[in-house]
């Protein structure tokens, strides 16, 4: 049990934002737990990790009332490396997997098969997330960059708050855009009925960027290059959402549930993925400052798809092994475990 009494350059601040300054020693995620699940008390009474603390408030936390943070186990679950090194790895996240372990999910994540496959991940604050500086929501697949080192951890996350990071995806949407590019500036923040949901028409919204060409068109689709200058949460699939244009399969955000395509009289089951795939990645190397650049393939459900869509057969795009062979020659990729990991 920890208790506080809050000064004059305290107030005003939230009350989670206070306790984590006052108990630098414990993670953040252990005190928004105990916030959580009324382990904090102002003046005797129960509050909200909102709340905003006074000059005089007496501030109690019980730290017994927070669970201890579950830690992921190592597993033996496929996995492709891209490129590794001492200080990261680039790899290659599939639809359907969770980034960490968290409320109701124990093992299948990302972070288990990390733990399993490198031999070294940083240690940030939060122990669920053992090397992650980013993330991709379960049902996006793509390109991650971990760090392996606490030094490489702090510089990368530098990158992605200064922005220097470039991101892109391939993304298809319903429906077709009035302009062959554009940009999405429409602020982000939390649905506050649905709160599993964002929404861009919450007035306390964060900035949120989105930039995208057009790269194909079809009958009902459109096949976007998206580039996002900031990582909102569900960013891509929330902006071109607003904009009546949802991301093919994803149902959070109104696509429909059963498609039309060519070669069908009757409408079938939409992807039971999103078809949203982070394509390329590019940021400096935290230790040499070498621009490190990668591209990944779209997986095979998703090319299936677009040859469904196009009624015919596609022209030649980029394949996994062109991919490897790029990603080899750009980067000097060598070590049996990342070509073990690519043929998994």
């Amino acid at each position: 049990m920890f208790e506080f009494r809050v000064d004059e350059t305290a107030s005003g601040q939230r009350l989670d934002v206070f306790l984590t300054h006052r108990l630098p020693q414990i993670s953040r995620s252990k005190i928004k737990s105990a916030i959580g699940i009324s382990g904090a008390r102002v003046n005797g009474d129960i509050e909200k990790p909102s709340y905003r603390v006074r000059t005089g408030d007496c501030i109690q936390l019980n730290l017994q009332a927070a669970p201890e943070s579950p830690e992921s186990m190592p597993e033996d679950l496929p996995l492709t490396v891209w490129y590794e090194d001492e200080a990261l790895a680039v790899v290659e996240k599939p639809a359907g997997m969770v980034v960490h372990v968290g409320a109701g999910v124990h093992s299948g994540t990302l972070v288990n098969a990390l733990r399993f496959h490198l031999k070294s991940l940083s240690a940030p604050a939060e122990p669920v997330r053992p090397g992650i500086v980013h993330r991709l929501d379960k049902l996006t697949s793509g390109l991650m960059v971990v760090a392996k080192s606490d030094a490489a951890h702090a510089a990368l996350a530098d990158q992605f708050r200064s922005r220097s990071v470039q991101k892109r995806y391939v993304a298809l949407v319903h429906g077709r855009l009035a302009r062959p590019r554009g940009e999405i500036a429409l602020p982000i923040a939390r649905d506050r009925l649905h709160r599993t949901r964002m929404t861009t028409r919450a007035a306390s919204g964060r900035e949120a960027l989105t930039r995208y060409r057009i790269s194909r068109e079809f009958e009902k689709y459109t096949l976007l290059d998206v580039e996002i200058k900031t990582g909102r949460t569900h960013q891509i699939r929330v902006h071109f959402s607003s904009l009546g244009h949802p991301v093919v399969g994803d149902r959070t955000y109104g696509a429909p549930a059963k498609i039309w395509i060519p070669g069908n009289s009757q409408q079938v089951p939409t992807l039971s993925r999103h078809f949203l795939h982070a394509a390329y990645l590019s940021f400096d190397h935290p230790g040499s400052g070498q621009r490190m650049n990668f591209h990944s393939p779209l997986p095979e459900e998703l090319d299936q798809f677009l040859h469904a869509c196009e009624g015919q057969t596609p022209s030649a795009r980029l394949t996994v092994q062109n991919a490897n062979d790029y990603n080899r020659r750009s980067h000097g990729v060598t070590g049996s475990r990342s070509e073990r990991a690519e043929k998994e």
